[in-house]
């Protein structure tokens, strides 16, 4: 190194702060501060990192239970509407044995017969009314067919009257009379 560069760096020393000078002495002291500053931000940086890893996988976790909890609700909500139709399907069937006329029909398929008039148990033993047997009603007879009626004669032409209203046909069926203006 010549003379004049060395001048020139102790001229350089000699113009810094006292701030700068104190930062340069301790820089060259300590032989890498910046290292141990580096190394004083790593359990802050593992930190930081640790804990939004950590509220990822929580979040993942949530979501995961939520969409199974929906899965579940939907595959109940299924069946709750199955089991719904299923119940409506039966009180139907119950409905229709126990209306009347079936519960009628099914007693006379079963061979029973009405009662005839009610008797009563008093509270010391005594009956009230007269007791007798129940008799089967007489099977209903089957109702005769109509015969069925000749279709009635057209009236004659001649008969009606084609400016009025039409009377009574003369086979005595009554006819329609038509309405004005149609």
């Amino acid at each position: 190194m010549t003379k004049a560069a060395k001048a020139g760096r102790a001229g350089k020393v000699a113009t810094l702060t006292r701030g700068q000078a104190a930062r340069l002495v301790r820089g060259r002291a300590g032989g890498g501060s910046g290292g141990a500053r580096q190394a004083a931000r790593m359990p802050f940086v593992l930190l930081v990192v640790a804990l939004l890893a950590g509220g990822l996988i929580s979040l993942l976790l949530l979501n995961s239970a939520l969409n199974q909890g929906s899965f579940q609700l939907s595959r109940l909500k299924k069946e709750t509407t199955a089991l719904t139709d299923e119940q409506q399907a039966l009180q139907r069937d119950v409905d229709a044995y126990s209306a009347p006329d079936a519960l009628q029909r099914r007693a006379r398929e079963l061979g029973l017969v009405p009662g005839g008039s009610p008797v009563f148990l008093g509270p010391e033993g005594k009956t009230a009314g007269n007791p007798a047997v129940a008799e089967a009603p007489p099977a209903p007879s089957p109702t005769p067919t109509p015969t069925p009626t000749p279709p009635a004669v057209p009236a004659p032409a001649a008969t009606q009257n084609p400016d009025g209203p039409a009377g009574p046909a003369p086979s005595g069926t009554p006819q329609p009379t038509p309405t004005p203006g149609r």
